[in-house]
């Protein structure tokens, strides 16, 4: 109670949705295998666990059981242990995914550098090795050169602009 909508079709078949973010999308009749952000989506493109005997055990059983306390003792047991075994298959699902996915930022990351060396290399950095070639013991104790500074000339002060009168126009 209280969570989401149910909509039920003619031919009884029921649609829940968690918010109206999903009765919305479902109105406008949007697959949610095409959508990113649904479970269908992330299941359907491999992104998440979809086969798994464990989701086995989550499945509805409509069959009334006796009360039996030993029963739900083991129940209840055996809850807890297929929640750490679903968590543990997922987050190797998880690491078998991303496996691959550090080389490849990395290499990324050497390709965009390659790319834009001038603008982390400065120009003095790009003219040492030149230095380097012709230089001799005594330039290498001299000081790297320094960046001139820009000479100062006469300031524009701004003037303030004249506003145009406002006319109308008959």
């Amino acid at each position: 109670p209280g969570h989401g909508i149910a909509f039920v079709r003619n031919d009884s078949k029921v649609f829940r949705f968690c918010r109206s973010k999903c009765h919305k999308n479902f109105k406008m009749k949007r697959n949610p295998r095409k959508v990113r952000w649904t479970k269908a989506f992330r299941r359907a493109n491999g992104k998440e666990l979809a086969m798994d005997t464990a989701f086995e055990f989550e499945k509805r059983r409509n069959r009334p059981v006796k009360y039996d306390r030993e029963l739900v003792a083991t129940t209840v047991k055996a809850m807890k242990r297929i929640e750490q075994i679903k968590e543990e298959r997922q987050r190797r699902f998880f690491e078998n995914r991303m496996k691959g996915k550090q080389r490849q930022e990395k290499a990324e990351a050497q390709k965009e550098l390659e790319k834009n060396i001038d603008l982390v290399l400065s120009p003095l950095a790009r003219e040492a090795p030149q230095l380097q070639k012709v230089a001799t013991p005594q330039l290498m104790e001299v000081e790297p050169p320094t960046r001139p500074e820009r000479e100062k000339g006469p300031s524009k002060e701004k003037t303030p602009r004249s506003r145009k009168s406002s006319t109308r126009r008959p």
